[in-house]
């Protein structure tokens, strides 16, 4: 057989490093075995599989074509594997789990840690997501759990979802921004004539959403918090930031916080999951994070 899954690992590995070196040292192999290992494939299939540009690696159509469908297989598989530890063990290979931009990753930093200690052994996989992404990464499966799922609970049944609280958020602006000098609190339709700077919506299959963007208003989309915060000391917009995020720029006088006529601005939060997950590392973070300990670790309020 010419290809393998972990021939599709390894071409996977490429494209997303960008480089063979940088592929080899996720893959803790030395780059001339990777190249070898290319070269080898690409002459079993009869058709190159990646073209240099500068240093990077670029996969050719055919390629891409290759991959992209092997990625289905990927995934496959280990759902697959997935799926038969928890039957001989209970324990996941992997948990993977969505936390909402809002909140802040490094308070699980001792959830985390004592997860590991137990010994489990399941790998733990986090990722951000946004707005009606929290959903969207459950319901397609590119999450088993979501910490933080904002807005309404998605009403589906094949989903169990139970409140967390609220997350609150700030309205911040640079110091020498316009509104400034308007006095608190700030209108809504002052709000309106200076452009907010927002996250893009991480969602794939399901209707994109907006939060803090009044009707009207101009907008600079950007990626992350790293970038909105950037973005908002630099005064190129206002908008809503957590404390996590927002306190340390206002301490040092790079933002301020105003009151705006609306009040303070609060984000319901979720813990949900699929109902037909059944492992045990999800039923133990699930337990946890349900704790007002961890509610108030993660800076949430009472709904």
């Amino acid at each position: 057989m010419k290809l393998s899954l972990d021939a599709l690992a390894m071409l996977d590995a490429i494209d997303s490093a960008g480089s063979f070196a940088a592929a080899a040292r996720q893959l803790y192999r030395v780059p001339s075995a990777l190249t070898h290992a290319v070269r080898r494939l690409e002459d079993d299939l009869g058709f190159a599989l990646f073209e240099r540009v500068g240093r990077r690696a670029r996969l050719t159509p055919a390629g891409r074509t290759l991959l992209t469908d092997g990625r289905q297989l990927l995934a496959a598989a280990n759902e697959l594997e997935c799926r038969a530890r928890r039957v001989a063990t209970g324990w996941e290979v992997e948990l993977r789990i969505a936390l909402n931009a809002l909140l802040p990753f490094n308070a699980l930093l001792p959830l985390i840690a004592e997860f590991d200690a137990q010994g489990h052994g399941t790998r733990l996989r986090f990722d951000h997501e946004v707005l009606a992404g929290s959903w969207d990464a459950l319901s397609s499966g590119r999450a088993d759990l979501v910490v933080g799922a904002s807005g309404e609970a998605l009403r589906e049944s094949a989903l169990v979802s139970r409140s967390l609280g609220n997350a609150v958020v700030l309205f911040c602006h640079a110091p020498d921004h316009p509104l400034a000098a308007v006095p608190e609190p700030l209108p809504t339709h002052e709000i309106r004539k200076h452009r907010a700077v927002v996250l893009a919506d991480t969602t794939r299959t399901l209707q994109a959403r907006s939060a803090g963007l009044i009707s009207g208003q101009d907008a600079l989309i950007v990626p992350d918090f790293s970038a909105k915060l950037a973005a908002q000391v630099a005064g190129l917009g206002v908008g809503h930031l957590p404390p996590c995020i927002a306190q340390p720029a206002i301490d040092a006088g790079q933002l301020v916080s105003r009151q705006t006529e609306t009040g303070f601005s609060r984000e319901p939060m979720h813990l949900a999951w699929r109902r037909s997950h059944d492992g045990r590392a999800l039923q133990w973070f699930v337990q946890q994070l349900s704790t007002p300990h961890w509610r108030s670790q993660l800076q949430l309020q009472d709904a």
